[in-house]
């Protein structure tokens, strides 16, 4: 028999009004669901009922749909790099730091199960998960219970970073072409994975450390399989002076010359357009052609405003007619602050507080996530669409008091209202806690990790820094 839960006369349900393709209030009535999809969403339901439980003082809203995160090392890295930068390459600390925390592929488990944990305790119900391939991948997506897009990178160029001052690529071709048929055989073994919630992803890791018929060649592999593309573009100003060293176009045209883009497109940051402020170029085509070619943006806003830069902004992207996403790229991992850091750096950049409003930045991380994938059964709460979805506790001190619960959780409240969360009709976090996967293990183990990274973190430097020099803490330290 299969198991039907009903949450009854709940006090704010985020609904999807499909006559004007929008998220609306509706207050009082049921919210019904089993495995299958939702069954009801804000009337009466009199049908039977495995489990029932009160909507009083909660709001049941969508789950989030994070677009582009990165499991692999990144758990492990915080609270190491967010001083720093290489003044050179504009401030990025990408390029000169991110190889050099390596926990190898003992840590690919725990990172992935404490990235999955973080993201689901915000709210998020569907992930799209860039990594490198890994033998516990699959099983631990599978685990979690999440909605997982699995993105195997491939690339073939590595950066190297001299004196920390020059960018360039050491390339092996042969070896990125290897990488990119076990990416493909490793997309098709997510898609076809039992538990019905896993999917691959083509994923050319960067625009600039791929040969443009190999980026040719993964969007007509993308397409053959009806599968999504997603390749980090216009995230740097390194990225976009390499590319008009090299082709004398910006990121965005050089991949619609190549016949990249396109609706079954995600570019990852895309922050480095022709009308952005750093940039040489002074005409605004990039937002026409990305929105003429309907392909998504990816918008990670919290890892670049460590960095001191930001998309100019994510008000004129959407005004301009792009679809643009939400994604968490590194820690915090955390849907509900992300969303919050993207409004107010949109606003910032836009010098306006009506740049962007709550609704919209919601919007953003719902239904723009689900057109992105090209789907229309999540990120909204209809009769038939997947029982993704997560419960809102109101009464949470951080929620109180309430106005409009949405302004409440984003603004102030984030993971701390969050009390229980669904996927495909199935409980994935309860009160708090993931249900799925060892957590709590997992973030014990990532202490050990990091020690044993940071121990190690001078064998990975070009220069053999430790790694006090090259991330000081952030106050002295004394003896005694």
């Amino acid at each position: 028999m299969t198991e039907i839960t009903v949450i009854r006369d709940v006090d704010t349900i985020i609904a999807y009004d499909a006559a004007g393709d929008r998220q609306v209030y509706r207050h009082g009535g049921d919210v019904a669901f089993d495995e299958t999809g939702l069954l009801c969403v804000g009337e009466r339901f009199d049908g039977p009922a495995t489990t029932e439980l009160s909507g009083k003082a909660r709001m049941v809203m969508p789950g989030l749909i994070d677009i582009h995160c990165h499991s692999h090392d990144e758990p492990m890295a915080k609270g190491i790099f967010e001083d720093v930068g290489t003044a050179a390459l504009w401030g990025q600390a990408m390029y000169e730091y991110s190889s050099v925390i390596d926990g190898g592929a003992d840590a690919r488990a725990a990172c992935l199960t404490v990235m999955l944990g973080d993201l689901m305790r915000s709210g998020a119900t569907t992930v799209l998960d860039i990594a490198g391939i890994h033998d516990t991948w699959l099983d631990i997506a599978a685990q979690s219970g999440v909605r997982g897009y699995l993105a195997p990178g491939f690339r073939q160029a590595d950066w190297v970073v001299h004196d920390s001052h020059r960018l360039d690529f050491a390339w092996d071709e042969e070896a990125g072409r290897d990488a990119f048929a076990r990416a493909l055989e490793f997309a098709d073994q997510a898609r076809a994975h039992p538990s019905g919630r896993l999917d691959g992803v083509v994923s050319p890791s960067q625009v600039e450390t791929c040969r443009p018929d190999l980026l040719v060649d993964a969007a007509d592999e993308a397409r053959k399989r009806g599968m999504r593309l997603t390749v980090h573009a216009a995230q740097t100003m390194a990225e976009h002076e390499e590319l008009l060293r090299r082709t004398g176009l910006t990121a965005v045209q050089y991949l619609d010359q190549l016949g990249v883009l396109g609706p079954d497109v995600i570019i990852g940051h895309c922050i480095f357009t022709d009308h952005h402020s750093w940039t040489r170029q002074r005409t605004r085509a990039d937002l026409v052609t990305l929105a003429e070619r309907s392909t998504s943006v990816a918008h990670c806003p919290v890892t670049f405003a460590r960095s001191g830069m930001a998309l100019e902004t994510l008000g004129a992207y959407r005004r301009a007619g792009v679809n643009v996403a939400i994604g968490t790229d590194s820690y915090p991992f955390n849907m509900l602050e992300e969303m919050r850091q993207a409004l107010i750096c949109s606003r910032l950049g836009g010098r306006s507080v009506f740049d962007l409003s709550t609704g919209d930045i919601f919007e953003a991380a719902t239904l723009a996530g689900a057109r992105a994938l090209g789907r229309s059964d999540i990120g909204r709460l209809s009769v038939g669409a997947k029982a993704d979805l997560v419960v809102v506790d109101l009464d949470t001190p951080t929620m109180r008091p309430v106005y409009d619960p949405l302004r409440s959780l984003v603004h102030c409240a984030a993971e701390r209202a969050v009390e229980r969360v669904y996927v495909d009709g199935r409980l994935t976090v309860d009160e708090g806690r993931p249900t799925g996967i060892d957590y709590e293990g997992a973030l014990r183990e990532m202490q050990a990790l990091q020690d044993w990274a940071c121990a190690r973190a001078r064998l990975f430097d070009p220069r053999g820094r430790d790694i006090a020099e090259l991330a000081p803490k952030s106050l002295p330290v004394v003896q005694g």
